[in-house]
């Protein structure tokens, strides 16, 4: 490979990485496995230092996944949270093993083998035994701060058992969900007729970032923990004491784990995880090698990213070989269109696997997935199938490139790639399949929850053209449903009453049904908390958006764009025409003569005896509004334990800093 070759091929390598990186991190819906994530970063590790001219420290091969979202403040953590390097080969693991045994000749080197949890990484921090702060890995220097929403695992005490304790300690683990919960959810998506989640780990990422604690506490997640950042106090000289010591403390660890003396025992204990981790009721996608000795272990040191001292081994997914019978695309409710494989059905972990996601256009011209080809499937994160590669031995002779539609298969209207996305969407608001997707969305228990528009109602009302929009289901009279099959007078008079007392369902209800891309039910709530009107919303701009707690820049973009779409706009209009509520509160009006009117907030950190939901309410009641980002036209920052950069930014720019008491005294001004 020539240098131009290789600078072409380096930045193209860390554009699909960073990405994927806010697929994974960020938005918790990954398009590739795990395994073919490693393979694209070793290639590009392997690329910089084969042409150190190329070398960046802005590389994804040099920076740890950054999951910090909109909504949450940061802490930054005492001690660096690190990620680690990881290989699938027996003989890269060997050679750690030597690697490390190099640096401590004359040390007898063990190493304890912990099971590695696919979930989503944390830090608690105990101060004089008392949970102060839940904070993700972030970008390894600092996180966000999820205290509240990881308080709801009832597995994690407030305060600790025992003695001995470090005075301050930082201890870390993994928050995951079980295989049981995460079938349990996905059922009732289902049955409501929603999207289902891939995977238990994307389930828990996207949990613990909740805007409401009282949401994630629906949900039964778990934790373990193995590791340890600061300690004011050192109090543990070997890594495999840490477990029986946080379990006597009263915190969760893993049941099981192994000390060994050498590699051949060593990998051993992995080939034992690797048959037991099938019988485990969570996920877990290899084991973690790490230097007992913890004196040996600070001396190893770390690199940018990793510590030298410890190493995944990540179990390859169980793979089979099938064949591409079809290749079909589905149009979902925001336009986008997602390529599927329908494949002569195989037996795959456990399960028969028919169907496989291509994900999108750039996927299946990067894998050159053809009709007829014989592929490699995998269970992705052991859930959700994907096609990992063509075997092209077995291709046919006659074979050709698969012609992605240019036209939408639903509507045949032009398909368009909207600039900096990956998806292929369908621009026509009227297309049969969205429009039946959207129905779906909109009658689902999160939405507006009408009881009888179920799947197979919905479409045959678009099939039979009685339904072309939300609005139209308004219009819809007992003995228009009565020409559907299985339809009866009553059941037509219950569906009709269903759909009439959908009208009164609280307007965030309305706001999440419109199927607005990024925006959730939590979302949905904050938007409608703060300006209480679906028309106030509407013409809302992007700057004003972007401030609101939970926002942030995409979505505000997202709602900006929805509601300047002149079909959006009709719809709207004649929604509002049929009656639904279209404001929330008393009268649907501000306060306007209240003790804070014209006063603007912002909160920050944990509140002794008030939510932060319950404190805008507070402030709004009263006339204030409440933002998320500490301007200068910010008049008070109502100030909780655990304020982050929030209170030191209100601090230079003097403004007024006030307790809970505070605010109490205020509103009754």
């Amino acid at each position: 490979m020539t240098y131009a070759e290789a600078k072409e091929r380096v930045v193209r390598l860390r554009e699909d990485l960073q990405r994927h990186d806010e697929l994974y991190y960020r938005q918790n819906s990954p398009e590739i496995s795990d395994q073919e994530y490693d393979r694209l970063k070793k290639e590009l590790a392997e690329l910089e230092e084969r042409f150190p001219s190329l070398q960046d420290t802005n590389s994804p091969t040099r920076q740890v996944g950054d999951d910090r979202a909109e909504g949450f403040e940061t802490y930054r953590h005492r001690e660096p949270m690190m990620s680690l390097d990881n290989t699938y080969s027996e003989e890269e693991l060997k050679s750690f093993f030597q690697r490390v045994q190099k640096l401590f000749p004359s040390k007898n080197c063990a190493f304890l083998v912990e099971p590695k949890l696919d979930g989503v990484a944390v830090s608690l921090t105990y101060e004089k035994g008392r949970l102060v702060r839940a904070v993700t890995r972030g970008n390894g220097v600092e996180g966000d701060n999820i205290t509240k929403n990881v308080q709801t695992i009832e597995e994690i005490p407030h305060r600790l058992a025992g003695s001995g304790w470090p005075e301050v300690m930082e201890v870390r683990g993994e928050i995951f969900m079980t295989f049981a919960e995460f079938s349990r959810i996905n059922a009732e998506r289902e049955k409501n007729g929603q999207a289902l989640y891939a995977n238990p780990r994307n389930l828990a990422a996207g949990t613990v970032k909740l805007l409401d604690a009282r949401e994630v506490a629906q949900r039964d997640l778990q934790i373990v923990l193995y590791g340890l950042g600061y300690l004011s106090d050192e109090v543990f000289a070997e890594q495999a004491k840490i477990a029986p010591k946080l379990w006597e403390w009263g915190l969760p660890v893993a049941d099981w784990t192994h000390l060994a003396g050498d590699f051949e025992e060593a990998w051993n204990a992995i080939q034992e995880l690797d048959e037991l981790r099938r019988t485990l009721p969570f996920p877990t996608d290899g084991a973690v090698l790490k230097l007992n000795d913890r004196d040996l272990q600070r001396e190893a040191g770390a690199t940018a990213k990793a510590p030298r001292w410890a190493i995944a081994y990540k179990f390859s997914a169980e793979q089979a070989e099938t064949v591409v019978e079809e290749i079909v695309v589905q149009v979902g409710r925001t336009g986008a269109v997602t390529p599927v494989a329908n494949l002569r059905p195989v037996l795959l972990a456990g399960t028969t696997v028919s169907r496989a996601t291509l994900h999108n256009r750039d996927e299946i011209e990067r894998k050159d997935v053809r009709l007829g080809d014989t592929v490699v499937v995998e269970k992705a994160g052991e859930i959700i199938p994907a096609v990992v590669r063509v075997v092209i031995d077995k291709r046919p002779q006659e074979s050709e490139p698969y012609a992605f539609p240019t036209h939408c298969p639903e509507c045949g209207t032009e398909l368009v790639r909207l600039p900096g996305e990956a998806a292929t969407r369908c621009p026509n608001l009227s297309c049969p399949a969205q429009v039946r997707r959207r129905l779906r969305h909109f009658a689902s228990r999160v939405c507006l929850d009408i009881e009888g528009l179920g799947e197979a109602v919905v479409d045959q009302l678009v099939d039979r053209g009685m339904v072309k929009d939300l609005a139209d289901l308004y219009d819809l009279q007992a003995e228009d449903l009565e020409r559907l099959e299985k339809f009866a007078r009553k059941s037509s008079e219950n569906l009709v009453r269903a759909i009439d007392q959908s009208r009164e369902k609280e307007l965030w209800r309305l706001v999440h049904g419109l199927g607005i891309q990024h925006v959730g039910a939590t979302a949905a709530k904050d938007l409608v908390r703060h300006f209480k009107s679906l028309d106030r919303l509407a013409n809302a701009d992007e700057s004003e958006l972007a401030e609101l707690h939970g926002v942030g820049d995409v979505m505000a973009r997202s709602i900006v764009t929805y509601f300047a779409n002149e079909q959006n706009r009709e719809l709207l209009a004649r929604l509002k025409a049929r009656g639904l509520k279209w404001e929330e509160g008393d009268d649907g009006k501000e306060t306007t003569n209240g003790p804070l009117q014209g006063k603007t907030f912002v909160l920050t950190g944990t509140l002794p005896h008030h939510t932060r939901e319950e404190a805008t309410a507070l402030i709004e009641k009263a006339g204030g509004k409440v933002t998320s980002s500490v301007t200068k036209k910010t008049d008070y920052l109502l100030a909780g334990t655990d304020a982050g950069s929030k209170l030191t930014k209100a601090q230079k720019l003097g403004i007024t800093i006030i307790e809970e008491n505070d605010l109490l005294k205020l509103t009754k001004t």
